[in-house]
């Protein structure tokens, strides 16, 4: 990579038509695949205007080839993802975020892993900014859930040099990677949100990231606790998983509806963890031989010596498992496994 490149943008002199600039970025493979909107000074000064950081300023070398994430280059991608100015501040979070060591980008990046960054926003930032937290949360419609999810992605590849079939080695990838983001339904959320969980005030406004391997919908009527934990607790239980094999971090996005009855039942968050993971022990005997000895290798400090009798957690403790209430009224809530070896993490965001 050059040193241009590992700086992560170079001011250029380009077509100023429409189609000639979005032919440019294809060919030089600074585009998702989608059009792109021109970054051109005036909307790049617009969108710096939303932050009091220098825009030399460096909030994070992007892995895996290490480019240099500046202010002004996170706002470059900003705009070429469509967001509006107002959301530089959550996207420089989300960058924040996703560059701490415990959520090891370099591995998520250059993985064989169908693995994408989900963006999970929190407190007020996300009413003000409209990220949609309710119907179709994690689909197509709303414009902040879009952009701010795509302009991690841009970041992603073109800052950190994360190109498919080159440093990005994903054998399919996942619709995820082009943005994978939504808030979560607070008003709707019988315990305390995600931020307020993970140490932080009510009134802050967050970002977390994780590693997300994927969705898999969970559509059930039952309205009794006990059960919904069992039918839930059998979705995450799967033997091709990097969770078992390494002990992970599974996330669940549940439907306010499934919550509800889960809070009703007698369940807060702290129990609902511990009852989920007990119940998603599975049988060191369901994995293949040989991902059965990649088990052995990652977790035998953790799980002692592991027969085929041996019951693997999903996770290394309850604690790990991440719940969110998000979406809209109906029998339907998620489950997202997880790449395994990264912790989500959670940043403020901050002018």
């Amino acid at each position: 990579m050059s040193d241009d490149a590992k700086r992560g943008a170079v001011l250029f002199e380009a077509p100023g038509d429409f189609d000639a600039i979005n032919r440019l970025y294809r060919e030089r493979r600074w585009s998702d695949g989608l059009p792109v909107v021109p970054p051109t000074r005036e909307r790049v000064a617009r969108m710096l205007a939303h932050t009091k950081r220098a825009r030399v300023e460096i909030v994070a070398d992007i892995a895996p080839g290490y480019g240099a994430a500046t202010v002004e280059h996170i706002a470059v991608n900003a705009v070429l993802a469509g967001c509006d100015p107002e959301y530089l501040p959550v996207v420089i979070a989300a960058v924040e975020a996703v560059a701490a060591p415990e959520f090891n980008l370099q591995g998520i990046q250059a993985t064989t892993n169908p693995v994408a960054i989900w963006i999970i926003i929190n407190g007020p930032v996300a009413q003000r900014l409209q990220v949609n937290a309710a119907f179709n949360c994690l689909g197509e419609g709303a414009w902040a859930n879009a952009t701010i999810g795509r302009a991690l992605r841009l970041i992603l590849r073109n800052i950190g040099g994360a190109l498919p079939g080159e440093m990005d080695r994903a054998t399919h990838g996942q619709p995820g990677k082009y943005t994978f983001c939504c808030a979560e339904n607070e008003a709707a959320n019988p315990w305390a949100p995600l931020h307020v969980e993970r140490g932080f005030a009510a009134e802050c406004s967050t970002v977390t990231a994780v590693g997300a391997e994927g969705t898999m919908n969970m559509n059930t009527h039952s309205k009794d606790a006990g059960e919904l934990v069992r039918v839930i607790a059998e979705t995450m239980m799967h033997p091709p998983s990097n969770e078992y094999t390494h002990g992970g971090e599974p996330w669940l996005l549940l439907g306010p509806e499934h919550a509800d009855i889960l809070q009703r039942g007698g369940l807060d968050k702290a129990s609902l963890k511990r009852r989920l993971w007990q119940e998603s022990k599975m049988p060191a005997s369901r994995m293949a031989q040989k991902d059965l000895l990649r088990v052995r290798d990652s977790r035998i400090e953790e799980l002692g010596e592991i027969t085929t009798d041996t019951l693997l957690p999903i996770s290394k403790k309850p604690e790990d498992i991440g719940i969110v209430v998000a979406g809209g009224p109906g029998t339907h809530s998620v489950y997202v496994p997880c790449f395994g070896n990264s912790l989500a993490v959670t940043r403020e965001v901050k002018d």
